[in-house]
């Protein structure tokens, strides 16, 4: 029978992978090679994930790495917009290809209706090497083209045929511009890439999320029928208290269930809690409970970690020259004290030039918006 894995030990397994029971002395782009990419659609939140993660973390580096096109951002997993590295961009789109292709056909597929697909690729192509452009820039262009279509699904059509970069200045620290794309192979150049195969991203995701299920593998890559993928490799087995099994590198670090996890200011969407179909690893009963307050409402929390488990959320707001993190706290902890000094912490990295508050309220923020 395979040896039983506890909660506990699932929750630090992850965190030690994610780089979140102590930060990290390496490169950026070998941070976020190391993650699988973060998850980025928001243009600038996710510097904060990398802050949580690496070691005396400069905004700039990242931002730098961005500008000269070492990182990227592009759709990838779930069809959602990822940071990766370059040579990621290019090893995993073609494989993911087919997660954009089922989403886009699923929202955008009648009003593609009569559209040769592989002119509309060539068309939009064209377009968008003379230039960036704006999904709505390059839907009126198309237009031209396809007039009885709708120009918003005629540029998505292109997303799903044709990988995008989100090119700079969108996403640089300290400023932002309009959300422009270019063909990620003409954007990012260099020598080809091979592309990865299931297997290899399989393994590349154990690497940062192990152990996990077959699921938890399908709900990362937005990938179906990989439990195949998975049999076929070599890889060692656990159970959980549920009888579901787990999959994992042979050669993995799993850190004993008692090593303490400091507390983390998490960003909205990171992929620690976006990465499994169970997500009781990072989130207990109590705190499932508590995001029910953010359902319906467009409101992303951004979480606290406590004994690597969420145990609240926090905002921040700025007025005046002072900007307040507020803890809004789920249940009592005991860790407090701990809480606050990384919010000191995380306000000297957000606002270095303001003065700076933090506050605790109790419930989640939702209730006090």
């Amino acid at each position: 029978m395979d040896p039983l894995i506890s909660r506990r030990a699932l929750n630090r397994a992850t965190l030690d992978r994610q780089l979140l029971l102590r930060r990290a002395a390496l490169p950026v782009v070998d941070v976020v090679e190391r993650l699988g990419g973060l998850q980025a659609q928001t243009p600038h939140t996710w510097y904060t994930g990398l802050w949580n993660r690496v070691e005396d973390f400069d905004p700039a580096v990242a931002s730098g790495l961005l500008e000269s096109r070492a990182l990227v951002r592009v759709a990838l997993q779930r069809s959602t917009i990822h940071l990766v590295s370059a040579r990621d961009c290019l090893a995993m789109r073609p494989l993911l290809q087919v997660v954009t292709e089922r989403m886009t056909r699923s929202a955008f597929g009648r009003r593609l209706a009569g559209v040769d697909l592989d002119e509309l690729a060539a068309t939009g192509r064209a377009l968008l090497s003379e230039g960036p452009m704006t999904f709505a820039e390059l839907g009126r262009a198309l237009a031209e083209r396809w007039p009885d279509n709708d120009p918003n699904a005629l540029g998505q059509g292109v997303r799903w045929l044709v990988p995008l970069a989100q090119v700079p200045p969108r996403g640089l620290w300290g400023r932002s511009g309009p959300v422009a794309h270019a063909p990620a192979d003409t954007w990012l150049g260099g020598p080809e890439v091979p592309a990865m195969t299931a297997a290899e991203l399989v393994t590349r995701y154990l690497a940062a999320f192990g152990p996990a299920t077959v699921k938890d593998a399908q709900t990362w890559s937005g990938l179906t029928r990989l439990a195949e993928v998975v049999e076929g490799l070599d890889l060692v087995r656990f159970r959980d208290e549920d009888g579901r099994t787990y999959y994992d590198l042979p050669d993995a670090t799993r850190p004993g269930e008692d090593v303490p996890a400091p507390v983390r200011l998490m960003y909205d969407f990171d992929n620690l809690f976006l990465s499994h179909a169970d997500r009781t690893r990072v989130i207990t009963e109590r705190g499932r409970a508590a995001l029910g307050a953010f359902t319906g409402t467009n409101v992303v929390p951004r979480l606290i970690l406590v004994d690597g488990f969420a145990a609240g959320d926090w905002t921040v707001s700025r007025a005046r020259g002072v900007t307040t993190l507020t803890l809004h706290r789920w249940e009592p902890t005991a860790r407090l004290d701990e809480a606050e000094a990384e919010a000191r912490r995380l306000l000297e990295f957000l606002a270095p030039g303001d003065a700076h508050r933090v506050a605790v309220l109790d419930g989640p923020s939702i209730r006090s918006a």
